[in-house]
């Protein structure tokens, strides 16, 4: 996709795993704890500001925010529970406080269930969320994928659909720079070939068509970036330190859009179109989840609690 914004993103990796299901409720706390934990509702529970169970609607969880407008969204058989299907499709919401200030940190968790299904005529991003900013593509806070550069590959006998994630934030920190980060994954590379000329790789292997728990993680304290898939650190060592931004601190008015990027409806840009695809339990924290919690949270929403 072609831009003239500079931007930070942290991550473009894949894993591949066999069908999932749900066995249990959120709050059966006759089993045993993973991690600690009773449910996923318990990991980082002070600093999660926004949750999307999207559980046969589209509310926002902590603010009670409904979307102001919805296009293409319908329900099905999620990781837990029902699952948002976008096709062609987007939910915009207004304004949410929690989700406007500075932030020092940050964790993004989602499944998401897509396909190298965009074209440059139907779009080649799929947006999981993106917190928007007045008149402009690119949000203060984006997760997406590239679903419209990298075809399926047949290899072995088989097609390996690599999707491209990407996660990461525009800011007008106080030195005036900003940076980019895009750990681009390719299913033919060496799973344990970390660093590639001209290709930041790491642990390349295919995962379209099923659901994968992706996260993205980001400490100013550090101005480290970390990205897991599946509950494991998948991102390229190489590429975690980025710039030396402490904090995000956000354009306004800003609102979260699921499914596409905040000028949707407006621009001319042909790469920048709505979702096809189904996501499912979008998180957002003011803080950079532990490896363990990440792989907590992974483990217990994949129990489907």
């Amino acid at each position: 996709m072609k831009t003239n914004k500079i931007f930070i993103s942290a991550f473009a990796l894949t894993i591949a795993f066999g069908s999932l299901t749900s066995c249990s409720s959120d709050s059966d706390s006759s089993l045993p704890p993973i991690g600690g934990y009773d449910n996923a509702g318990e990991v980082g529970a002070t600093d999660l500001i926004a949750y999307w169970p999207l559980n046969g609607n589209g509310k926002e969880s902590i603010s009670n925010t409904s979307p102001s407008t919805t296009v293409g969204a319908s329900y099905e058989d999620g990781i837990k529970g029902q699952g948002a299907k976008l096709t062609n499709g987007y939910m915009k919401y207004p304004s949410i406080t929690a989700l406007t200030g500075t932030l020092n940190a940050y964790t993004i968790s989602a499944w998401a269930k897509l396909k190298n299904n965009q074209t440059p005529t139907t779009g080649s991003v799929s947006v999981i969320l993106s917190l928007s900013r007045p008149n402009e593509w690119e949000g203060n806070l984006n997760m997406y994928a590239e679903t419209g550069q990298r075809p399926a590959v047949e290899e072995n006998g088989a097609v390996n659909d690599s999707i491209v994630f990407k996660s990461g934030f525009r800011t007008t920190a106080s030195d005036g720079q900003a940076y980019e980060n895009l750990l681009h994954l390719e299913p033919w590379m060496i799973a344990d070939n970390l660093v590639t000329p001209g290709k930041h790789v790491a642990r390349p292997i295919a995962v379209g068509g099923t659901w994968a728990h992706v996260v993205a993680t980001w400490d100013g304290a550090t101005n480290k970036f970390i990205i897991y898939i599946n509950g494991v650190k998948s991102s390229n060592p190489a590429f975690e330190i980025r710039g030396s931004n402490t904090s995000i601190i956000f354009d306004s008015p800003t609102s979260p859009i699921i499914g596409a990027f905040g000028n949707v409806d407006t621009t001319a840009d042909t790469w920048n179109k709505p979702m096809t695809g189904s996501l499912d339990e979008i998180r957002v924290w003011k803080k950079a989840l532990s490896a363990s919690d990440v792989n907590s949270l992974y483990e217990l929403e994949l129990a489907g609690r």
